[in-house]
């Protein structure tokens, strides 16, 4: 059995603060804070240039994605870091593209991150291809023989609805296609198993359920199947099979090592190898366990005490990852008191107060005070204020 009394441990969780929004960007390890200083005192700052070897910096985006493997069902040597998740977006998806170059297609949903449907409509313009964009429940339907990838964000940013990744990867296997999985709101949230699923391509980022910190890398993924085939757009010297022959033109490396681009982040990718700590003896099997009982009782508790609140996720666990959302018209105002209260969710237009759990972190006691701090400012209307429906940069 996981030890979650222990992860929690690991986190700096300030004093007076629940904390259901790391779906948006988790806390920070304690760990990280100690790595992140001894990286740049003793590596950084003694060893200078030399790091790059004595201290494995070249190595790092391997090494550090053959742990996040573990966590999606994926196999050593298969997942590699660097950048951030649209340009892994973009890499996966014009990769796929071209492996299937007598169809056109691109298939989504009006549930995925905007940014990846940004990435893809750039790319279609580029490539003369298409993007077709149908409601999530529509998915299925749409696949057919015109069909070139299949790009789909496997828990659904504001809703937390989750699509079946295996059932619609055979799904538009059968009809020829590829399949593409961002995995931003299920790495670390949700078991995963890419393999199993017969995934083609995935993609995720890490300052989410993987606590990374701000701006931390993101990872990819693709099927060994396809490794050595994919010939990404985008097309960087560390993806080079020799960068340091500095040859004019470029030849790809073997396997996932092509999928790198430029220089990677070593003090980031520092702070979210010792992230990664926490999760040494997590069971994939107990993290689903203890995110389903925490939604359950969130869902629970909210509809009980908050009857003015409308559910805006799935109502059935197994549709659903580690989040859920409530409707309500003055959303983003509530979820401003919430937080000044010290209750931090968030708020995603036009209505949608989100609330993310963490089985690393978060506990029953998070639920209950969530659900009573809720329940009072909506009884009482203090939401209701001027400084709570100023709109922020970043809501």
């Amino acid at each position: 059995m996981t030890d979650f009394a222990a992860t929690r441990r690991a986190f700096h969780l300030p004093e007076g603060i629940t904390y259901l929004d790391g779906n948006s960007l988790g806390p920070m390890p304690l760990a990280a804070r100690d790595r992140a200083a001894s990286m740049i005192r003793d590596e950084w700052g003694e060893m200078l240039i030399t790091g790059w070897n004595r201290a494995g910096w070249y190595a790092q985006p391997r090494r550090v994605g053959d742990r996040i493997a573990r966590l999606i069902g994926a196999g050593p040597g298969e997942v590699v870091m660097g950048d951030t998740l649209s340009i892994k977006v973009f890499q996966a998806l014009s990769a796929a593209r071209a492996l299937r170059p007598d169809r056109r297609v691109i298939l989504s949903d009006s549930g995925n991150f905007p940014s990846d449907l940004y990435v893809a409509q750039g790319l279609a313009r580029a490539v003369d291809a298409e993007l077709r964009v149908v409601a999530p429940e529509d998915v299925t339907a749409a696949i057919d023989g015109d069909l070139a990838v299949l790009m789909l964000t496997e828990v659904d940013y504001r809703t937390g609805r989750r699509h079946d990744m295996a059932a619609l990867t055979e799904r538009a296997h059968a009809a020829g296609a590829l399949t593409l999985w961002d995995l931003a709101h299920s790495a670390g949230a949700v078991d995963l198993d890419l393999t199993g699923a017969d995934a083609d391509f995935a993609v995720g980022c890490t300052y989410k359920y993987l606590n990374g910190g701000p701006g931390a890398p993101a990872f990819i993924w693709t099927h060994p199947r396809h490794a050595d085939a994919v010939q990404p757009i985008l097309q960087g010297w560390m993806g080079h099979r020799a960068p340091f022959a500095f040859d004019q033109d470029y030849a790809a490396a073997p396997g996932i090592e092509r999928m790198r681009v430029g220089t990677p982040p070593v003090i980031a990718l520092a702070v979210l190898d010792a992230a990664m700590d926490v999760w040494e003896g997590v069971a994939p099997a107990d993290l689903r366990a203890r995110s389903i009982d925490l939604t359950e009782a969130f869902i629970a508790g909210v509809e009980a005490a908050c009857p003015d609140l409308v559910l805006n996720s799935p109502r059935d666990s197994a549709r659903r990852g580690s989040q859920v959302g409530f409707r309500h018209p003055q959303g983003y105002a509530v979820m401003q008191a919430l937080i000044a209260e010290g209750i931090i969710g968030d708020f995603r237009a036009p209505d949608v107060l989100r609330f993310g759990f963490a089985p690393l972190y978060n506990d029953l006691e998070d639920v209950g005070r969530a659900v009573e701090v809720l329940a009072r400012l909506l009884r009482d209307g203090s939401w209701d204020r001027a400084k709570f429906h100023q709109l922020a940069d970043v809501t």
